[in-house]
């Protein structure tokens, strides 16, 4: 499960663009109170989202495309959504235990990334739970099963997804270590 960029397969990548693209349509449109910065900066957007998306599974990928799509037809959007959600104007879209569980393994997974990297990481950890919560209520049962699973495999296997996802970033950006980004003394 250890996804470093170059084990990526092409199907991923494929995967990964369209997904980004679905997700950039729907985020340049968001209304939300407050203004982000990655309205304004499309690259930053699609970076940080391909660097969330790195570390998941084919299956979980396709799954997530099918609920953007599905969503695109339904004439609903995630972003809307999910931005609506983290400032409570919306009522909770869906509220699975497993929203909960996989939020709170990540959660737990950024405090140590954090710990160990506090040069990288400085946002609020709760900010990050927040955020995750409110964008997994956008997902379908069947991606949120798909995602467990692939965070799961990731806990049998002792991995940190957030430090691979930060790991794949950096990677991207040509630092060749965490390290390197995170203790530049060394």
């Amino acid at each position: 499960m250890e996804m470093e960029m170059t084990e990526i397969t092409s199907d991923k990548w494929t995967l990964i663009e369209k997904i980004i693209a679905e997700e950039q349509k729907m985020f340049l449109s968001v209304n939300a109170r407050e203004h982000s910065a990655c309205q304004d900066q499309p690259e930053t957007f699609k970076l940080m989202r391909w660097m969330s998306h790195s570390v998941l599974s084919q299956a979980t990928l396709a799954s997530y495309l099918v609920d953007l799509e599905s969503a695109h037809e339904e004439e609903r959007n995630l972003m809307t959504e999910k931005y609506a959600r983290m400032e409570n104007l919306i009522p909770p879209i869906k509220n699975s235990p497993v929203i909960h569980d996989i939020a709170a393994i990540e959660l737990r997974w950024m405090r140590a990334f954090r710990k160990k990297y506090p040069r990288i990481i400085q946002d609020n950890p709760a900010d990050f739970e927040r955020y995750l919560r409110c964008e997994y209520e956008t997902y379908s049962d069947c991606t949120l099963h798909l995602l467990n699973k692939d965070i799961q495999n990731a806990l049998s296997r002792n991995l940190n997804l957030v430090e691979l996802r930060y790991r794949n970033l950096f990677k991207r950006m040509g630092y060749d270590s965490l390290d390197e980004v995170g203790n530049p003394s060394r």
